[in-house]
């Protein structure tokens, strides 16, 4: 399954900052929302290779500041 995550509202919190419109792809095969499967490990790791920023340290890993859609 692919999926696209993306920032719904800017963030800057302990010195990582989230700009609203990020976005990253990522490919799973769980037929669960990336972000709360495993930790959601797969988009921090999505996240830290595209743009050099950890998720988890903003506090932002969760569907309250990511948007999750379903393409594929």
């Amino acid at each position: 399954m692919l999926y696209r995550i993306s920032v719904k509202q800017s963030k800057n919190c302990n010195g990582v900052r989230l700009e609203k419109g990020m976005s990253v792809d990522v490919v799973t095969n769980s037929m669960s929302n990336p972000v709360t499967t495993n930790g959601g490990q797969c988009v921090v790791d999505a996240f830290m290779r595209i743009y050099g920023i950890d998720v988890k340290k903003a506090g932002a890993l969760s569907t309250v500041y990511l948007d999750v859609q379903r393409i594929g």
